[in-house]
């Protein structure tokens, strides 16, 4: 007979039966980390085994024990199924029905959700790494229940790694937590805050939107997150991807509520799209940088929207872009399908365009603006420019430069539409070197 360990309580009980066998704490001082330590115990078991029966006997239900798990994988073990921890921490602390239970290391790669029983504790540094993990999750604040042995102690679960001692018996309760009282949240809980908005005694303003009362909003939202990328500033980034989500989870409830997909279907056929279109990462597509791994993901996208023309492609460009942006994309999708300018092409169209304009009267004023426009979008996708982006941030420029031009100006006392062409002009030569 063969104990995982003979320091567990309950070899003692073996011991106090009379039942002889013999501890593998030795595999435990030769193995690096964890995983290490699984394949060496179900190893040194697998040798045991080829020389006669082994009976292999682990703390709580065999089902928490990864060593048995890889044992039974390999076949040719029959199972005699003890108490797990996990149940008998449960019943400890009164839990009854349903709740996840996760051996300490094991946490990080497993989807919690309260109430958690968290076993094998077994380490103080341990019990620190778990505490940050959880917090994390759900808020340093969370009631929890520590029991070690025959002990048991209420507290925080900021105070997770506080106790004198930590043992294989030890293990750490979480209870549930009402979605109000929460500290911290995750998206089914922000999807079950949204619904109730949408109940019929919900919110009334949430209750009579459609999609296309709140369609301006998430134009807007998606504006104020770029705003605060722009600006560098992490807070505000993390304000406004909540909201843009707020309106992504919106539009999904409304639909879900007529019955047509909900966001299940979102999360899952966006999911689909990450693995399809990354051939490079998840199939057998190769990619040698940004530009390669680029032209794989167009290559998928037109396969997966059924586009069997460049046209296709063309066409689809989204008519709610900024005029900008949709003229960037569609030169370079018609460039993609045989309109590929040459920098002579491009620089002669502007030229011809700026000339067309000069000349223009009336109506025709507008139809040569838009080929100088084009023009532009051309010879600068040539350079490697991105024209909404350039646009903007000279924009941005013209702000500053013009908000120092006024200030020099009413520092003289002077008004800036009475200023003489050299006033003018010296006064922009200062505001641009103040820049």
């Amino acid at each position: 007979m063969l104990v995982r360990a003979a320091s567990l309580a309950s070899a003692r009980v073996l011991e106090e039966l009379s039942v002889p066998f013999e501890g593998l704490d030795f595999i435990y001082e030769k193995s690096r980390n964890f995983d290490t330590l699984v394949k060496n115990l179900a190893a040194e078991v697998r040798r045991r085994a080829a020389e006669g029966d082994v009976v292999y006997c682990v703390d709580g239900g065999v089902s928490e024990d990864r060593a048995a798990q890889l044992l039974m994988k390999q076949g040719g073990v029959t199972v005699l199924e003890g108490v797990s921890k996990a149940a008998a921490a449960a019943a400890r602390a009164g839990l009854f029905g349903g709740y996840t239970a996760v051996s300490a290391y094991e946490l990080a790669e497993r989807k919690l959700a309260l109430p958690l029983i968290v076993y094998d504790l077994d380490d103080k540094l341990l019990a620190g790494d778990i505490k940050l993990l959880l917090s994390d999750r759900f808020g340093d604040e969370a009631p929890a229940l520590l029991l070690d042995g025959e002990g048991e102690r209420r507290i925080a679960l900021y105070e997770a790694d506080r106790a004198e001692k930590y043992t294989p018996e030890t293990a750490l309760v979480l209870f549930d937590i009402p979605l109000l009282e929460k500290k911290r949240f995750d998206l089914d809980d922000f999807i079950a805050v949204m619904r109730r908005l949408r109940a019929p005694d919900g919110c009334p303003w949430d209750r009579v939107q459609t999609h296309e009362s709140i369609r301006i909003n998430m134009i807007e939202e998606a504006y104020e997150l770029v705003d605060a990328v722009d600006r560098k500033d992490p807070e505000r980034m993390c304000e406004e991807a909540g909201d843009v989500l707020m309106q992504a989870v919106f539009h999904t409830l409304m639909e879900e509520e007529q019955g047509n997909f909900n966001m299940t279907d979102v999360i899952s056929e966006v999911t689909e799209k990450l693995s399809t279109r990354h051939t490079h990462v998840f199939g057998q597509d190769k990619a040698a940088g940004a530009e390669g791994a680029l032209s794989v993901w167009e290559k998928n996208k037109m396969t997966e929207k059924h586009q069997k023309t460049f046209s296709d492609a063309v066409n689809d460009v989204p008519e709610g872009f900024p005029a900008l942006l949709r003229a960037e994309k569609v030169v370079k999708r018609t460039g993609k399908g045989g309109w590929k300018d040459t920098y002579d092409e491009a620089e002669r169209a502007l030229l011809a365009a700026e000339k067309a304009l000069k000349a223009a009267e009336g109506a025709e004023t507008e139809e040569a603006l838009g080929e100088l426009l084009l023009a532009a979008v051309r010879l600068g996708k040539l350079k490697g420019g991105d024209a909404e982006q350039a646009l903007l941030d000279k924009v941005k420029a013209v702000q500053k430069e013009y908000t120092a031009f006024e200030g020099l100006v009413r520092a003289d006392g002077k008004d800036v539409n009475a200023l003489s062409p050299e006033e003018r002009k010296e006064y922009e030569r200062r505001a641009h070197e103040s820049l």
